[in-house]
């Protein structure tokens, strides 16, 4: 498990880290064909990737101040930038290829509500873990669907940054719920399954028609996103790690 100062050394040195995206004078050399089934969906996840942080950086500093560890307020916002940053990316994606932004979707709107409605550090994270842990099955269909070396770039950046990102959300899950009770473990992590396939089915519900024109049938992604959660769920356990 990394310490609080290591997340901080990594997420600053990652930031001057990114790789080389080719971007085009004239579009991202994608057909209109295949950009037709995932471009509401590129529309939707870009609007997702916008967030200020504002309410996860108060949960955070709140969170920091109570275990008197100033420097997870610094990780947090570094990690909010590199969110930020993917949006950003995202958002050219959108622009060169001369498709609108979106202001408004569903899915954005609830989940924003419910993040918004959440202020213990905990409940936060864990919705949070779970679309990460999506997004990686997200961006690698998305991937698969375009041959356009642009978007194909930006999305390889974007899943190296999640990896990092997934594991330091369950370490921390792994912190808050080291003094918890074997039997109390177990039924948060029974919790745990039941909002990760209320999470898992709306956004096949959102993104169905870009999943699938990157290979994944509903049995695809649901096994695919299982797996990864699985090794998300083993991060999160206490017993993984030696405390001191």
């Amino acid at each position: 498990m990394r310490s609080t100062e290591e997340w901080l050394d990594y997420f600053q040195q990652n930031a001057a880290r990114q790789r080389p995206i080719p971007w085009q004078t004239n579009g991202i050399g994608a057909d209109p064909a295949e950009l037709a089934p995932i471009r509401r969906s590129l529309q939707a996840w870009q609007l997702g990737e916008t967030s200020d942080g504002a309410h996860l950086a108060a949960s955070a500093d709140r969170y920091a101040t109570a275990t008197d560890d100033p420097a997870y307020r610094d990780v947090i916002d570094l990690f909010i930038r590199e969110e930020q940053r993917h949006g950003a990316l995202l958002g050219r994606i959108l622009d060169d290829a001369g498709i609108p932004r979106r202001r408004a979707d569903w899915g954005d709107t609830l989940f924003r509500r419910l993040r918004y409605s959440i202020t213990d550090i905990e409940v936060w994270t864990t919705p949070v873990v779970m679309v990460e842990t999506l997004a990686m099955v997200y961006y690698n269909a998305i991937r698969r669907a375009t041959g356009s070396p642009v978007l194909r770039a930006v999305c390889a950046q974007i899943l190296a940054d999640e990896v990092p990102h997934v594991q330091l959300q369950c370490e921390r899950l792994a912190v808050l719920l080291h003094n918890r009770s074997r039997a109390r473990f177990r039924l948060t992590m029974l919790a745990h399954r039941v909002l990760f396939l209320v999470v898992m089915l709306l956004v096949w519900a959102g993104h169905h028609r870009a999943l699938r024109a990157g290979g994944f049938t509903w049995t695809h992604y649901r096994r695919a996103a299982y797996a990864k959660m699985h090794r998300s769920w083993q991060r999160m356990d206490p017993q993984r790690y030696v405390w001191t």
